[in-house]
């Protein structure tokens, strides 16, 4: 997964870079569209928000049945005072 995340940054930042390279060519400035601006800003998060959710997986739940109720382990016989 470690690979797989890497991977998606390097992109992203190769991507950035030729984006910036381009901007330094364009010949004249481009005309801010808010709507353009908030697509540009939120949709990366957005997907990566949505990757995260496919490939996120929780570790398999321990043999044996696990722990209790608030992490105590289930053979916990409390003392009586």
């Amino acid at each position: 997964m470690v690979r797989s995340l890497l991977r998606l940054w390097a992109l992203s930042l190769m991507l950035s870079a030729v984006l910036a390279a381009a901007g330094e060519r364009w010949p004249q400035p481009l005309p801010i569209v808010p709507a353009a601006v908030a697509l540009l800003v939120l949709l990366p998060p957005l997907l990566v928000l949505v990757w995260l959710g496919f490939n996120w997986r929780l570790p398999a739940p321990p043999e044996g049945g696990g722990t209790g109720e608030r992490g105590e382990s289930q053979n916990y016989q409390p003392r009586e005072l």
